[in-house]
């Protein structure tokens, strides 16, 4: 093979390592943001739930007046 080409080649294998593992940072990142969600999630979860509560606590105490 000339050398052209030869370094064609290991500029696309650097590229593709580049690549992969640029991939394997963002997989990580993503999971990473998939786990705050889903803590965002729960904690809002939990402040509805608590809000209702509340909700519910003055309509009964509507009631009674």
């Amino acid at each position: 093979m000339n050398t052209q080409l030869m370094q064609t080649l290991k500029a696309i294998r650097n590229k593709v390592t580049k690549l992969q593992l640029e991939k394997l940072e963002l997989t990580a990142e993503l999971e990473e943001l998939k786990e705050q969600a889903k803590t965002k999630i729960d904690s809002l979860e939990k402040e509805l739930d608590q809000l209702r509560e509340k909700k519910d606590s003055f309509k009964k105490l509507l009631d009674t007046i």
